[in-house]
């Protein structure tokens, strides 16, 4: 027990210094050994280049389709007929009760104004007894010639009752006894003609009758 104890402390240990040393001395060596050829390194070794291509554009890949599951069918349970009720007149609804429009009431349209009817005008008169018109002078001659006949004149009788125009409508056969007339019916004064109370102008036709008996 003794002895190995005392053969472990006496081997003598390098120290730091020295191994470094050490180391030095072989690393000269081999440097020198590589320098003469004497020792070959080995080669290192190539390094393999690898590029990617891109992939052509011819090629797609194409997705694998797949197709749809087919879902289950859900089977219902067929349902089992009602029985039918009937109605009876108490379950029924109240029948709506119609609204009834009145009836229209039609008001008879107002009677048309009928304007009375204008009076009739009246003729001018000139056979008033108080006019007091003198009768038409008989031509001496013409009583010598045994002239008589009947003359007509036309009269426009102004509102006033005066002779305004005064026409031969009718002659007598004799020029004189024509124009006595005309002359004497020309200073006569007429009872004008009127509308409702109103005198208006009107034409009135007067015979003149000569005759040998007067």
């Amino acid at each position: 027990m003794y002895a190995g104890a005392f053969d472990q402390t006496a081997r003598p240990r390098l120290s730091p210094l020295g191994l470094g040393m050490v180391v030095a001395v072989h690393l000269l060596v081999l440097a020198g050994l590589v320098r003469l050829n004497v020792i070959t390194l080995p080669t290192p070794l190539a390094v393999l280049s690898v590029s990617l291509l891109p992939p052509s554009p011819e090629i797609k890949p194409q997705a694998e389709i797949v197709p749809p599951k087919p879902k289950p069918v859900e089977r219902r349970p067929t349902p089992l007929p009602q029985p039918v009720q009937l109605a009876t007149a108490a379950d029924a609804p109240a029948p709506t009760p119609i609204a009834v429009a009145p009836a229209p009431t039609f008001v008879a349209p107002p009677a048309p104004i009928v304007a009375a009817p204008m009076a009739a005008p009246t003729q001018p008169r000139f056979d008033a007894d108080y006019l007091d018109n003198p009768k038409p002078v008989y031509p001496a001659i013409s009583r010598r010639l045994n002239e008589q006949g009947r003359v007509t004149l036309r009269v426009h009788v102004a509102a006033d009752g005066s002779a305004s125009e005064v026409h031969l409508q009718a002659s007598s056969g004799s020029s004189r006894l024509d124009q006595s007339a005309l002359d004497t019916v020309r200073r006569w004064k007429f009872v004008p003609a009127r509308l409702g109370k109103d005198p208006i102008a009107a034409w009135v036709l007067v015979p003149i009758a000569f005759t040998l008996k007067d």
